[in-house]
């Protein structure tokens, strides 16, 4: 009677997933923060830009999920820069009012910082579990 062995179809170490380019991710942050301007905008959001502003972290730190930590800063700035511009009256004007847009641009870069972080994580743990023995 013959015996069947089960095995894995990947049963080599596999490299962790590269992060993509900068650039990039910067690219990602310039559409996708026009693009939710815009909605905002139209939806009658422009003067309230707290939903702006969770929204734009959503997005910063959906990109961190696929970038480098070296992209969060760019990230951060290239959101507020939108939500400042687009997100509160005078529109198309950039402003700075101290603690609140320093507080924005905190909140953006947490996002993404906390976003790449996840990824590493996650990744550095999906790397360990195919490295190690399933038992014996």
């Amino acid at each position: 009677m013959a015996v069947i062995e089960w095995v894995r179809l990947s049963s080599g170490a596999r490299a962790v997933p590269e992060p993509v380019a900068t650039p990039f991710v910067w690219s990602a942050a310039c559409v996708g923060a026009l693009g939710m301007m815009a909605v905002f905008a139209l939806l009658g959001g422009v003067g309230r830009p707290v939903p702006a502003l969770v929204a734009l972290s959503l997005l910063a730190g959906l990109l961190g999920l696929c970038a480098r930590f070296v992209a969060a800063p760019g990230t951060a700035v290239l959101c507020w820069l939108f939500l400042n511009g687009f997100g509160i009256p005078p529109l198309g004007t950039l402003t700075w009012a101290g603690s609140r847009d320093s507080l924005w641009l905190g909140c953006l870069f947490a996002a993404a910082l906390t976003g790449t972080a996840v990824a590493r994580v996650m990744n550095a743990r999906a790397a360990y579990r195919r490295i190690t023995p399933y038992g014996p």
